[in-house]
């Protein structure tokens, strides 16, 4: 006889301070329902063609975009370049990059002078990127 799968939930410190929701299937081993930083390529590809179908001014496709040209960029960096075709404050575009860095997870950011993050595109996204943005 089949034993029922009991779903528990519960909440588990990231190394951020931030709560995660875990989920913990009993019949398997580990927890699911986290949300990986490092997706398999399919599944950032949905996420971001999903994300960017929500894309009504086109803001996040030039997001993307310039993270491709330019490789690494801080969000006060985005904004001055941003300014000039759209109206932007500081919280939108550091809302923005923090959704497709974390949730998408296609951007990875580093540390500069103190507390100045510079993001930019994984490699390994690179070219789903590209293939879904386009490049002009």
């Amino acid at each position: 006889m089949m034993q029922p799968v009991i779903m528990l939930t519960s909440y588990m410190m990231t190394e951020y301070g931030r709560r995660t929701l875990l989920e913990k299937n009993h019949a398997s081993s580990g927890p699911t329902g986290v949300i990986s930083r490092n997706p398999e390529p399919g599944v950032a590809e949905t996420r971001l063609r999903s994300y960017l179908s929500r894309d009504s001014t086109g803001i996040r496709r030039e997001v993307l975009r310039l993270f491709i040209h330019a490789g690494s960029l801080s969000i006060a960096e985005l904004i001055a370049i941003l300014r000039v075709r759209f109206t932007v404050t500081f919280q939108a575009i550091a809302s923005m990059v923090g959704m497709i860095a974390s949730r998408i997870g296609i951007l990875s950011s580093t540390r500069t002078n103190g507390c100045a993050h510079k993001y930019r595109l994984k490699e390994k996204y690179a070219g789903i990127v590209v293939k879904i943005v386009g490049v002009d």
